[in-house]
């Protein structure tokens, strides 16, 4: 079942958001080569800590998981798609680093992804990166009011295969409200004019996942959490949290 939001609602999603964004330049400032991911999480919870906020992940355990997911933060390193768990690995030059975060304030949820190089960036992780922002604002840019599910999915999967990268099959964005996970979802790849009306009020993450190689498989690592390319290209990942409005899409996770 979707849920729609008031414009009350969608204002404290905003500031739930904000705690979002504030951790990602958090986090980026201080992701230098030789900082341990663990050290980066320490920081994420630091700033809900501060914005009286808690964690969406921080012991969240689906369907799928083995164990509860024990930190705030997901740092998806080189190879690593998504939901990378900080470990005492410190990072090195030219690391391409995913970070995946939410918060949850007052009783509503922000979830947010950025990637980016630590050091001196590969040509080649740059233009991954580059063209995974590129995927999300295109899906943003087709969440408006009349337009559907597939609309989204086509306007990424567009941007993604005409780069020439590969798309993890079976994960993408999903609605968000009073929990981090809603309906509907919101696949990476699709048709347009197909799956479910946009209308106002409903409020959905959108989250393209790249993978390099132009293939699309990938493993899940031992930590039964981490998902990583098959074939050990790197990934990257971008995501915003977006309200579905009558004046247009309206991003709620942005400083």
């Amino acid at each position: 079942m979707v849920h729609l939001k008031t414009a009350p609602h969608i204002d404290a999603m905003r500031e739930a958001g904000r705690v979002v964004a504030q951790a990602h330049v958090a986090v980026r400032e201080a992701a230098a080569v030789g900082v341990s991911l663990r050290a980066l999480d320490v920081i994420a919870h630091d700033v809900l800590r501060a914005a009286g906020a808690s964690s969406p992940f921080l012991n969240y355990r689906p369907a799928f998981a083995a164990t509860p997911f024990p930190a705030v933060l997901c740092t998806s390193v080189n190879d690593a798609i998504v939901h990378g768990i900080p470990t005492d690995y410190r990072l090195r030059d030219g690391d391409l680093l995913s970070a995946d975060f939410g918060a949850v304030l007052n009783g509503w949820a922000g979830d947010a992804a950025i990637s980016f190089t630590v050091g001196k960036a590969r040509p080649a992780d740059t233009r991954l990166i580059d063209t995974a922002y590129a995927a999300l604002d295109a899906g943003i840019a087709a969440a408006v009011p009349g337009n559907r599910i597939g609309d989204i999915a086509h306007a990424i999967g567009r941007v993604c295969r005409g780069a020439g990268y590969g798309i993890p099959a079976g994960f993408g964005g999903h609605g968000i409200g009073r929990a981090m996970h809603e309906d509907p979802a919101v696949p990476n790849e699709g048709r347009p004019g197909r799956g479910m009306q946009l209308r106002p009020g409903m409020v959905i993450a959108i989250e393209p996942m790249l993978i390099a190689s132009g293939k699309d498989a990938y493993y899940e690592a031992e930590d039964g959490w981490t998902l990583c390319t098959s074939d050990g290209s790197r990934a990257a990942h971008a995501e915003h949290t977006v309200a579905v409005t009558e004046d247009g899409p309206r991003i709620l996770t942005a400083i």
